[in-house]
């Protein structure tokens, strides 16, 4: 029963139902690696606002250098949402399981790499610095991309900004008074407690993963990145076996079929 929920949560096939839980999971994935890397590189890298916003001010300011730093994360940021859409829709064009656990599997393996760079951070942190939040960005942008794939954009995971003003509006509704009966001129205002329930889901994950990546970057260092990347690991690894069996199989039959398809039965001896 494992494999087979670990299945539903990053295959091709998709339900509400393994969109929310991956969504929820990928969100605590997003603030310890958001938390770590402010930690790291002492800048919040998911903030595609905020960087925008310090890219106009220092270009007012003359920063130059700051704001093309600016520009760059978010050229990287893009990349990596582009990237995954890629993976994503070859993925979907194959018919493969695993369209969605490829992206997965590759964050998994650029986070990893972003704990192999932190260790360098101390040493030399005028090279690695500049390479950390460009690779952050990238990972950010790759992860937002896939939830907002597979669950048509209502589902954001890297930022809370849209999540927290939607929990706004639903707790508006909920205080809104009804002065009227329904009817077809008179639509009473109503919350939408499955929408309320997600929000909340996801912003509660996102601050418990905040805790956890902060936390174990200032007690444990860049070896957090290690169960955060085994942890995505395991949401890709079943459906990714599966195209694998898969190709093996296919492999088997045509290796069959060439292997029948040379045989040549022996020639009858000539009558005599």
């Amino acid at each position: 029963m494992p494999f087979s929920y670990l299945r539903t949560l990053s295959e091709s096939k998709r339900t509400r139902r393994a969109n929310v839980h991956l969504g929820v999971s990928l969100a605590f994935v997003a603030g310890a690696i958001n938390a770590g890397g402010l930690l790291a590189v002492l800048q919040y890298t998911s903030h595609m606002t905020g960087i925008v916003s310090s890219i106009a001010d220092n270009l007012i300011l003359g920063n130059l250098v700051t704001a093309a730093a600016g520009m760059a994360s978010v050229a990287a940021f893009v990349s990596g949402a582009a990237y995954s859409t890629i993976l994503v829709n070859w993925g979907r064009h194959h018919r493969m399981h695993s369209a969605y656990a490829y992206p997965l599997f590759w964050e998994a393996l650029l986070l990893l790499g972003f704990g192999l760079l932190g260790n360098s951070l101390d040493d030399h942190r005028a090279l690695f610095v500049p390479v950390t939040v460009l690779l952050l960005c990238f990972i950010m942008g790759l992860q937002n991309a896939i939830v907002t794939k597979i669950s048509n954009a209502e589902i954001r995971t890297t930022h809370m900004t849209g999540i927290v003003t939607d929990i706004g509006i639903e707790l508006g509704k909920l205080v809104y008074i009804n002065l009227g009966t329904e009817s077809e001129r008179y639509k009473p205002v109503r919350t939408n407690w499955p929408r309320l329930g997600l929000l909340v889901a996801l912003l509660g994950a996102f601050c418990l993963g905040g805790v956890v990546g902060a936390a174990g970057f200032k007690y444990v260092g860049y070896v957090t990145t290690v169960p955060l990347a085994a942890f995505l690991v395991l949401l890709a690894i079943v459906p990714m076996v599966d195209d694998a069996r898969t190709r093996t199989r296919l492999l088997l039959r045509q290796r069959v079929r060439a292997n029948g398809g040379g045989r040549h039965r022996e020639a009858p001896p000539p009558l005599t």
